[in-house]
């Protein structure tokens, strides 16, 4: 009897032994793709050096992003929307990676076409790309939208919260105010053209439901939301209806989901006021001090971190989103668009860039195939950028 059940344990420890294996060697074989990193926002504004140890620090870093198995990064280029000499800035964060690039060729290399990314991945080098996440980045010049493709911005994100003169925001259009126009101008339509004529992919995340429309109608190359996840089970103005991802599907694009708490989670929102509130002296202390509103609340969820958890949402809430949309519309529009370093908390688990692989797992437990989970990590993005290249 002690025989046969030391056999059963070996066997049941065999089995689990060969379950993690499998996702670990799923990960590993796959192209993973991040569309949205904010690193860059922090190089420039707080002088984080990301070839660094950053650990405790952000999300990233150059080694932590291998560890978790990452193989193409877009990096994110932003600025709030009212800043001055937007296009300046956007080329200092550019520079920063640059820098990066420079001190470790072997490491990172900054790829401007899906061959060049392909060959970056065979030489076991980060793959690394520009999104620029808000249209006043080009300050209503096309050249400066091709001055930035040129230096690498493969996607450029239509809008951000304070939105271009020539596209509606969705903070525009859900504010209750009288607009001077909804969805894009003529010069918005000029825009959408030349990125196709580019191979530049029109990114939607944070773009108003009639600019999202009128993108749709307009654009003749699949688009994706970088950074987006799903309306129906959060009603954020940030997130996507069932009519708008069911036509991203129709296009040809992709929905690269957001981890965001406060998207992924309905509840999320009002436990960060509730969090706020208690601490809303230290907060307000800070401001006053010249400390943004971001890194304000960095600072706090660093000091409460018992309190910040107990905010955090599960990871499977964020896999019930990627969930929504491959039984919406497939398994072919689905991908991943963490906002690392770009959101103050994240959903339990996916503490940092090393986590990726336990999405992977979490995929392969819902029941997803190895071929539907290479498309989600990162194959349906890799389709799209190659068809945005086409003529």
């Amino acid at each position: 009897m002690a025989v046969k059940l030391k056999l059963l344990l070996a066997g049941i420890i065999a089995v689990v032994q060969l379950n993690a294996q499998q996702y670990k060697r799923i990960h590993r074989k796959a192209i993973v793709v991040d569309t949205h990193n904010d690193i860059l926002m922090k190089t420039v504004e707080k002088g984080m050096v990301f070839d660094q140890d950053l650990t405790g620090k952000t999300h990233s870093d150059l080694r932590r992003w291998k560890k978790g198995g990452l193989d193409v990064q877009l990096f994110s280029v932003y600025c709030d929307g009212d800043k001055k000499n937007a296009f300046a800035f956007a080329n200092r964060e550019m520079d920063s990676l640059d820098a990066v690039i420079a001190r470790n060729p072997s490491k990172i290399i900054k790829v401007k076409n899906y061959a060049a990314l392909m060959a970056a991945v065979k030489q076991h080098a980060i793959a690394a790309m520009f999104g620029v996440e808000g249209g006043h980045m080009i300050e209503d010049d096309l050249g400066k939208l091709d001055a930035l493709y040129q230096r690498g911005a493969r996607y450029l994100t239509l809008t951000h919260n304070i939105a271009p003169s020539w596209a509606s925001s969705a903070a525009d259009e859900t504010s209750g105010k009288v607009l001077p126009h909804k969805g894009l101008t003529d010069f918005g339509k000029l825009v959408v053209q030349r990125m196709n004529q580019l191979g530049m992919l029109i990114d939607v995340s944070h773009a108003g439901d009639q600019t999202f429309w009128d993108v749709i109608n307009l654009s003749t190359k699949p688009i994706i939301a970088s950074h987006s996840s799903v309306y129906t089970l959060v009603h954020s103005r940030r997130n996507l209806k069932d009519d708008q991802i069911k036509a991203i599907a129709k296009n040809g694009g992709v929905i690269q989901v957001n981890f965001n708490p406060g998207f992924i989670d309905s509840s999320v929102n009002a436990k960060e006021a509730a969090f706020l509130k208690r601490h809303q002296a230290e907060y307000d202390n800070m401001i006053k001090n010249g400390i943004g509103d971001f890194y304000a609340m960095d600072s706090l969820y660093g000091k409460y971190v018992a309190e910040r958890d107990s905010i955090r949402p599960p990871m499977e809430m964020l896999i019930d989103h990627i969930d929504y949309i491959v039984r919406l519309v497939g398994a072919d529009y689905a991908g991943l668009g963490s906002d690392f370093d770009g959101i103050n908390i994240t959903p339990l688990q996916l503490n940092d860039v090393t986590t990726y692989p336990l999405i992977t797992k979490a995929l392969l437990k819902r029941g997803y195939s190895k071929v539907d989970i290479d498309k989600i990590l990162g194959g349906n993005f890799l389709r799209v950028l190659k068809a945005n290249e086409t003529p």
